[in-house]
């Protein structure tokens, strides 16, 4: 079965413990709803460098990646159905970028 990457742009820091976890028991159950699709849950990433042949630069881009995961499905449209279920696009404070995984 083909393998997608969601690439996660944006979101948001909680700015409690009390929050955090909410946050978390929505990513958890997203994750549990979509099951064995998940081959990599991921993770958030840090700042991130762009290279370039002119240089390297200390930003992400125009809109930085926050974070990834990897999943299975049948094709981009069902990777897509997948994708609205994502805290943060339930949420509006954030986007995905979805992109299948090429086998070489």
């Amino acid at each position: 079965m083909p393998e997608f990457v969601f690439a996660y742009h944006g979101g948001k820091t909680p700015e409690s413990e009390e929050e955090g976890a909410k946050v978390m028991a929505a990513w958890n159950a997203w994750f549990e709803e979509m099951g064995k699709a998940v081959v990599n849950p991921g993770n958030p990433v840090g700042m991130s460098k762009t290279v370039t042949a002119g240089g390297v630069e200390d930003h992400g881009g125009a809109n930085p990646i926050s974070g990834f995961s990897v999943v299975a499905a049948a094709d981009i449209d069902e990777a897509i159905d997948m994708a609205k279920g994502c805290p943060m696009i339930v949420d509006g404070s954030g986007s995905i970028e979805v992109a299948e995984v090429h086998q070489m």
